[in-house]
């Protein structure tokens, strides 16, 4: 797959589509010369962006677009033949090996689930994030497509981000961790409970780590954070607001005299260092897991580089055996009897 990997792009997705999208798109090709992409939406707007002709991107025409304040519901309505459904059903068909869409996140959920339906053992999906640590990138999971999960989902959750670690992170042993208001065993409702004894005395193979509290997040304490959708979403906002008033903090802390501007010109390489460790684009991405194909969520206000690592991000996992791996282990919790309901 790695010398015809296929692409295909909801070009029309985004608050800067389809301006970021092409140029994504570009920035990907190029770091890929054996890839090729297949953008989905309006033939005229998207071949006045492309900077040059190249056979290695294809437009596909729809002048169907999923709207930002289209609800879920009538995106499966109204949505079939949109750039966004199209782009989902080429990974349905055959035609390209993942999708990316940078487009509303609650229609992409939708349709991708009715599209490419659930893998076997998978009762609903589960939106990753990968959040930047003091040890480099972890995996977060669910950050909001399930607002609430029973001990069986976690585990189900579990399974699937270990599996994702190793494909994106290149570990080859992710630890695991349950978000919980303690490390104690004690602690937490029921669900974290009950999905903790079932990691800790199964035999899948995990390298299960127990508890972990919020502030383990960033410190890398394990590569897997396990939680339910209405948590981890929570984290990932309140996480991203602290970055941006840091990013404001530290500008203004360096500007705010002749003194600190010399300071920050000679600490202008450490700087610069601590803007790219914080720069959203680096770490754009979030995937659908346990759904039947690659499906790719990009943030909608990224930018070029972000939307290309979003592009990245599908490659490397449909290069992967990550599916494979998933759905062995699921295989093993079923035969326990360990089912989500």
């Amino acid at each position: 797959m790695a010398d015809g990997l296929i692409l295909a792009i909801d070009a029309m997705g985004g608050d800067d589509a389809p301006d970021v999208t092409v140029a994504g798109a570009e920035l990907f090709v190029a770091a890929r010369p054996n890839a090729r992409v297949r953008l989905h939406g309006d033939e005229t707007k998207l071949a006045s962006l492309l900077s040059k002709a190249t056979e290695r991107i294809e437009i596909v025409h729809t002048d169907l677009a999923i709207t930002s304040d289209m609800k879920p519901s009538q995106a499966l309505r109204r949505g079939k033949g949109s750039s966004m459904w199209n782009a989902i059903e080429d990974v349905k068909a055959g035609r390209a090996h993942a999708s990316v869409s940078a487009g509303n996140t609650g229609a992409l959920m939708a349709i991708s689930m009715l599209v490419l339906r659930k893998m076997d053992g998978v009762h609903r999906p589960a939106m990753t994030a990968a959040w930047p640590t003091l040890r480099g990138r972890s995996v977060v999971l669910d950050v909001g497509a399930n607002l609430e999960a029973d001990a069986a989902q976690l585990v189900t959750f579990a399974i699937m981000g270990e599996a994702y670690a190793r494909a994106i992170l290149g570990i080859e042993k992710p630890t695991i961790g349950i978000l919980n208001i303690g490390s104690e065993e004690m602690k937490g409702h029921d669900e974290i409970r009950e999905a903790h004894e079932l990691l800790r005395n199964s035999d899948l193979d995990l390298d299960y780590h127990g508890f972990i509290e919020g502030d383990d997040i960033s410190t890398g304490t394990v590569d897997v954070i396990v939680t339910d959708g209405f948590t981890g979403n929570v984290a990932l906002k309140a996480g991203e607001g602290v970055a941006r008033m840091l990013g404001t903090r530290v500008r203004e802390a360096l500007t705010s005299n002749i003194l600190s501007k010399v300071g920050a010109v000679l600490a202008i390489g450490g700087l610069k260092q601590l803007r790219e460790q914080m720069n959203p684009s680096n770490v754009n991405g979030g995937v659908l897991l346990g759904l039947g194909g690659v499906s790719v969520k990009s943030h909608g206000g990224t930018d070029a580089k972000g939307f290309a690592r979003a592009c990245e991000l599908a490659a490397d996992l449909a290069n992967s055996h990550f599916r494979e791996e998933v759905a062995h282990n699921l295989n093993k919790i079923r035969q326990k009897g360990i089912a989500a309901e």
